[in-house]
C-alpha cells in the first residue's frame, strides 16, 4: 500500500471484501497505536458506504488519504465518473459542526492547489455526521471546480453523490494515477514546522517544481558541511541567502530537525531574533504535539524551547558562564538582523549590568561557539533587503567579525551574498580582509515559496517600492491571472472582500505599518503589542484572532509569519509624492520628515514586508483622507492611491 493511504481499491471489491479484511488493512497501515474509538469509527464508515456505495461499482475508493502539509488524514476519498469526493466522518454526531465543515473544505482547497492530478478537477467536499438529520443541500460549484459543501448522514450519502454527479461532467480518472500523483504544497511555515516535527522529509511539505531550486539540495550542502566538520573535529560558519519567502527559515528548521540528537553529540538548535516568531512556532508545536500525544500542553512546551529558541536568550545564558553551550550547531534565522556593537552594548548595560561589554551580536554567537574545543557549525540564514529595526547592523557586521577573529573557522557563502541588496556597496575580499571562502550555489534559494500561485511577487514588489511603475505593471501583467493585487478606498469593501474570499480556515487578517497612527481616524488602530499568537492560531470563535480584523498586525508582528488573504492599510507615513516615495513619522499632532537614510530604508524595509505577508491574494486599502484634517490631507493619500493603480492594480 502506497504510504499516502491506508486502504485503496475498486468500489466494487470494496464491497465484496470482508468488513475484517478491509478493517485489517487500516490497523496494519495506522502509523499509531490503533484506539478503540477509531477502530469503532473505521467499522462503522466502511458497513455505511458499502451500503451507500453499492450503486457506483465503477468507482474507486480511499481511506485515510495523507496530506503531510496539514498533517491531517481525509477519512474516504471516493473517484467516482472521474469526480473527486471528499468524505469526513463524525460518527455518532447528531449535528453538522461548523469545525467539520470547514474542515473537509481545507482538504479539497489543499488537493486543488498542490496535488497535481486534482488541479483541473471537481472536488466534492461532504461532510457525513452520522446521526444528524438530513440537511437540504445546495447544489453548486465556484469558479475553481471545487464544489459548496454537502451535508450527509449515514442514510444519503449514496443519494447525495448521485445527485452531484447529474449535475457535474468530468471525464474519466485513473485512481491509480491520482493516488499516486505528485503532491507539491507550500505550506505557511506554522505548517512546516508542525511537519517536520512530526517527522515528515522535507519533500513532503515543499514543492519540487522544474526550475525551483529544492529545499533538499540545500539542506544537503549544509549537512556535508557539517559531517566534514564533525568527522575532522573542525568549525564552520555558513551563509544562507534567498528570496524573500524562499524557504530560508524552512531550511533552519529542516537541519534544526535532523540534528536534534543529543546522544550522537549533534544537538542543533533553531535560534531567531524574532521573538514573535519564536513564540508562534513554539505554542504552535506544543498544541500540535500535545493534540496528538495525549499530554499536557506544559509538557509539550518544555521539549519544543530546546528546539527552537529565542536567540536573545541563548545569548543571555552564555554571559553566565565560560563553557561551550550544549548545542555543537546553531542556526540563526534572520541573521543580518543581528544588533551591531552600539545597540548591543547599550542593551547590556541598561539591562543586564554589564558597562563594559564591547562585542557586536556576530562576534559575540561566533564567540560562544568557538568555546568548543573541537567542532561547531554556525548557519545564517540571510534575507536581503529587510532590516526593519533601529540598531540592526546587516550582513556586513558578520564578516568584519570573522575579518579580525576566529581564523580558524572555515567561511561558506551564497554565491549571491555578493549582491547589493545583502552587503550594499562593499565587496566580500574587502569585508573580509582578504580572508579565504569557499562560494557554494547551492546555499541560496532562488524561487518564493511563500507566494505560492505566483514567483513574480518579490519582484513585482522591489519594482512598485523603487519607483519602477512601468516595470513593475509589465510584471503584473503576468501576475495577475494567478496572484490579483487589488485596490480600493473603502474599509467595509475590503473587510468584505477576504471574508468572501477565504474558504475553510484559510487565514485572513489586517496589516498595517507601525507608523500608521492617523488609520486611527478610520476605525483602524495599530497597537504596538497584540496577542501574537492568538492572532496567528486561535480559530474564528476568538476575538485575539486575525479572523475579527480588529487589530491590525504591524510588520514586527508578521516578519517571518504569514496569512492567505490580507488587508494591507496605507497610510502617509510612506507616501507618493511628485518626487517619489517620501518618508514621515507622526509625533505629537502632525507628520514629521524622516532624513536619516537608515530609517527611510527601515521605512521602506516594512512596506516590503507587509506586501509580502498574503499568500494568496492581497486587497490595499488606501483612506480617502479628509479636508478638515491636515494630518489626512487628500493629496497624500490620492497620490499613493494613483501610483499603486498605475502600477496595473485593479479597483474595487
Amino acid at each position: 500500500m502506497s504510504r499516502r493511504a491506508y486502504y485503496f481499491n475498486s468500489i466494487n471489491n470494496f464491497i465484496l471484501e470482508d468488513d475484517e479484511l478491509v478493517l485489517g488493512q487500516l490497523l496494519i497501515n495506522d502509523e499509531f497505536e490503533t484506539t478503540d474509538l477509531q477502530k469503532m469509527a473505521w467499522r462503522s464508515e466502511i458497513q455505511i458506504l458499502k451500503e451507500q456505495l453499492i450503486e457506483f461499482s465503477q468507482g474507486d475508493i480511499i481511506f485515510e488519504y495523507n496530506i503531510p502539509r496539514m498533517g491531517h488524514r481525509v477519512d474516504v476519498i471516493c473517484i467516482i465518473e472521474g469526480i473527486i469526493f471528499l468524505l469526513e466522518f463524525k460518527v455518532g454526531d447528531k449535528e453538522y459542526k461548523k469545525s467539520t465543515t470547514d474542515q473537509v473544505m481545507d482538504y479539497a482547497l489543499d488537493l486543488k492547489y498542490f496535488h497535481d492530478k486534482s488541479r483541473t478537477r471537481h472536488l466534492v467536499p461532504i461532510n457525513v455526521s452520522t446521526k444528524a438529520a438530513e440537511k437540504q443541500n445546495e447544489y453548486y460549484c465556484m469558479e475553481d471546480n471545487i464544489h459548496n459543501t454537502l451535508f450527509c448522514n449515514k442514510n444519503n450519502v449514496g443519494s447525495t453523490i448521485r445527485e452531484t454527479i447529474s449535475r457535474i461532467n468530468d471525464t474519466s480518472l485513473s485512481a491509480l494515477e491520482w493516488i499516486n500523483s505528485r503532491y507539491a504544497p507550500t505550506p505557511t511555515i506554522i505548517e512546516a514546522a508542525q511537519a517536520l516535527y512530526r517527522k515528515h522529509d522535507v519533500e513532503d511539505i515543499s514543492r519540487n517544481d522544474a526550475g525551483a531550486k529544492n529545499l533538499t539540495i540545500t539542506t544537503e550542502a549544509i549537512s556535508n558541511i557539517i559531517d566534514q566538520c564533525k568527522k575532522n573535529g573542525k568549525k564552520a560558519i555558513c551563509f544562507v541567502t534567498g528570496v524573500p519567502g524562499a524557504g530560508k527559515t524552512l531550511a533552519g528548521l529542516n537541519i534544526a530537525n535532523e540534528r536534534h540528537h543529543f546522544n550522537e553529540d549533534e544537538h542543533a538548535v533553531f535560534l531567531s531574533g524574532n521573538g514573535l516568531l519564536v513564540d508562534v512556532l513554539q505554542n504552535a508545536l506544543a498544541i500540535n504535539r500535545s493534540e496528538r500525544e495525549g499530554i499536557t500542553k506544559k509538557n509539550a512546551f518544555r521539549e519544543t524551547k530546546t528546539f527552537i529558541q529565542i536567540i536573545h536568550k541563548f545569548r543571555d545564558d552564555a554571559l553566565t558562564t565560560y563553557m561551550a553551550p550544549v548545542e555543537k550547531l546553531a542556526i540563526f534565522d534572520e541573521a543580518q538582523r543581528a544588533w551591531n556593537k552600539e545597540s548591543l552594548a547599550d542593551f547590556m548595560r541598561r539591562k543586564k549590568g554589564t558597562p563594559d561589554f564591547n562585542q557586536s551580536e556576530p562576534e559575540f554567537l561566533i564567540s560562544i561557539m568557538d568555546r568548543h574545543e573541537d567542532w561547531a557549525v554556525i548557519v545564517c540564514l540571510v534575507g536581503g533587503g529587510q532590516e526593519i529595526y533601529n540598531g540592526e547592523a546587516g550582513i556586513q557586521d558578520w564578516f568584519e567579525t570573522l575579518a579580525n577573529n576566529s581564523p580558524d573557522w572555515k567561511i561558506y557563502l551564497s554565491d549571491k551574498i555578493t549582491d547589493t541588496e545583502y552587503v550594499g556597496k562593499s565587496d566580500i575580499p574587502t569585508l573580509l580582509n582578504g580572508r579565504e571562502y569557499h562560494c557554494i550555489s547551492d546555499l541560496h534559494l532562488g524561487v518564493s515559496l511563500r507566494s505560492f500561485r505566483s514567483e513574480k511577487l518579490a519582484l513585482f514588489v522591489k519594482l512598485l517600492l523603487d519607483e519602477r511603475a512601468d516595470d513593475a505593471k509589465s510584471v503584473y501583467y503576468g501576475l495577475k491571472q494567478t496572484y490579483p493585487i487589488f485596490l480600493t478606498r473603502n474599509f467595509e469593501i475590503a473587510k468584505k472582500w477576504v471574508k468572501d474570499k477565504a474558504r475553510g480556515t484559510e487565514r485572513y487578517g489586517l496589516l498595517a505599518s507601525s507608523e500608521g497612527k492617523r488609520l486611527r481616524a478610520e476605525g483602524i488602530w495599530v497597537p504596538s503589542d497584540i496577542n501574537h499568537v492568538g492572532w496567528f492560531l486561535n480559530g474564528k470563535d476568538n476575538v485575539d484572532s486575525s479572523y475579527y480584523l480588529e487589530v491590525a498586525a504591524s510588520e514586527f508582528k508578521v516578519q517571518g509569519l504569514e496569512v492567505d488573504y490580507a488587508v494591507l492599510a496605507w497610510d502617509a507615513d510612506f507616501r507618493y509624492t511628485r518626487d517619489g516615495f517620501d518618508y514621515f513619522k507622526f509625533r505629537g499632532t502632525k507628520w514629521n520628515h524622516v532624513n536619516q537614510e537608515q530609517r527611510q530604508r527601515y521605512l521602506k524595509n516594512a512596506y516590503r514586508v507587509l506586501l509580502t505577508r498574503a499568500r494568496q491574494e492581497l486587497i490595499i486599502y488606501v483612506p480617502e483622507g479628509s479636508d478638515e484634517d491636515p494630518s489626512r490631507n487628500r493629496e497624500y493619500y490620492d497620490r499613493i492611491f494613483q501610483y499603486l493603480k498605475s502600477t496595473g492594480m485593479e479597483v474595487v
